[in-house]
């Protein structure tokens, strides 16, 4: 059997085909870009969304047209009617708690000038959606102008929590929906949803909050590579649990420092910063690489991993900045949730390349030798992110980023571990080189060879 949501579907094609039974049809190229707005407001026993299209967007179906070409508004009604219920029905689930609402009235369609501003607030769109449609003597082609739609959900309380799932990506090859839900107490939420961003809690609770930034942070660090890169070197020389305790911990205080303070806005909000720190990530990279070619048994690893750990914490916070719409009210728990689904896939992350470097030291390659392969790959890979980033950085003035006031003393802060790191890694070199006997560099596996 079908489920609602299909039936759903299978409904709302059903009107287009019957609005549009003598309307041909025909294929368009779907545009660049779109912009979708939208207004939910819960209001008495029902849920009211009002909705805006490009009419660019909608050109599956002829409109009635009139001489010159221009659009028939005296019968285009059951056209935006049609449109409204294949491209904004067909895509758009609204939910009351966890229960999907049922298929909601359309109490208005019209068609608006491209310069119509009247979606700048709650209150003027309705009264535009719901006001006199435009003059049927208005000259205007079907391209220029906006879909404009009112439609109408029986809710239960509008006390509950709602929920919605705007599937609009398919309207043009980048789509963007800005929405605004007005609670009954007054306080208005904004969020601004690429494509298609699933399920989204425009009131969540602080458990819906922090499943979903525990899950945000988890898969983070899975498609964060250079970040993986970065433990994966921290971690080569290591075959004991208890070294690796303290590394990990560090690291791990150290980026929740950095992405709390930027979570909270210490941070410089100029251009140059996140280009900075992407060039810092992959110096951190190449600098980890370079001292397991140097050293066989790095000692002190645990500062390192701090220093670098508030780095790659203004990383992590760059991936939290657009998802932090999703938290409401509960800000400090959606921030420690997402710090806390970081850990836990840093913890999977290091488990498993533990595990695979025991299994390739053991039957395939002898440690020391291992770890300077492995190494020296990475350190190639970092080595090309640095060029690119750096290239990246050289396009703002270096004036611009020398004099970016107090608040950029944090970026400089980076600056100075970077380099800190990088002349600790010159001073091992040195020790290691003017040490009687260093030309024959010691490794236990090649005793007895």
């Amino acid at each position: 059997m079908l489920n609602q949501h299909m039936r759903r579907r299978w409904y709302a094609w059903l009107l287009a085909v019957l609005a549009l039974f003598d309307a041909p049809a025909f294929a368009h190229d779907i545009p660049v870009s779109a912009r979708v707005q939208m207004f939910v407001a819960p209001q008495g026993q029902t849920l009211q969304v009002l909705v805006r299209v490009p009419l660019s967007t909608c050109a599956d179906a002829e409109y009635p047209r009139r001489a010159g070409d221009y659009v028939d508004l005296a019968r285009v009604d059951p056209s935006l009617r049609a449109a409204a219920t294949v491209k904004v029905l067909g895509a758009l689930t609204m939910y009351e708690g966890d229960r999907q609402l049922p298929i909601p009235r359309i109490v208005s369609a019209r068609m608006s000038v491209d310069s119509d501003n009247s979606f700048t607030s709650y209150q003027t769109a309705l009264e535009h959606v719901i006001g006199p449609p435009l003059p049927p003597e208005t000259n205007m082609f079907w391209e220029q102008g906006k879909l404009d739609v009112l439609f109408e959900y029986p809710i239960q309380s509008v006390k509950s929590r709602f929920a919605m799932h705007a599937a609009f990506d398919r309207l043009a090859e980048h789509e963007v929906t800005t929405v605004q839900y007005l609670q009954p107490d007054g306080v208005s939420r904004a969020y601004e949803l690429p494509g298609d961003s699933g399920l989204v809690r425009l009131d969540p609770s602080w458990r819906h909050a922090a499943a979903r930034f525990v899950a945000a942070g988890f898969h983070h660090i899975l498609e964060g590579i250079d970040h993986l890169l970065f433990l994966f070197c921290m971690v080569i020389p290591f075959r004991r649990v208890r070294p690796l305790v303290g590394m990990v911990t560090a690291f791990t205080v150290a980026h929740s420092i950095t992405l709390i303070a930027s979570a909270y806005g210490f941070v410089p909000d100029a251009l140059w910063f996140a280009p900075l720190i992407e060039l810092l990530i992959a110096v951190s990279i190449v600098y980890m690489a370079l001292e397991n070619l140097v050293v066989a048994q790095p000692t002190r690893r645990w500062i390192v991993a701090f220093l670098f750990g508030l780095v790659h914490g203004f990383g992590y916070s760059f991936a939290l900045r657009n998802t932090l719409q999703f938290s409401g009210s509960h800000f400090l728990t959606a921030l420690l949730s997402f710090n806390v689904g970081v850990e836990i896939g840093q913890l999977v992350v290091l488990g498993v390349f533990v595990g695979a470097l025991g299994l390739l030291f053991r039957f395939l390659v002898a440690q020391r030798q291992g770890t300077i392969i492995l190494s020296a790959l990475v350190a190639h890979q970092a080595w090309h992110w640095m060029e690119d980033r750096f290239d990246i950085l050289e396009r703002f003035p270096w004036r611009t980023i020398a004099v970016g006031g107090p608040a950029s003393a944090l970026g400089w802060l980076s600056v100075v571990v970077a380099a800190a790191a990088l002349a600790w890694l010159l001073s091992l070199a040195a020790r290691r080189w003017q040490r009687p006997g260093s030309g024959d560099m010691e490794d236990p596996h090649r005793q007895g060879s």
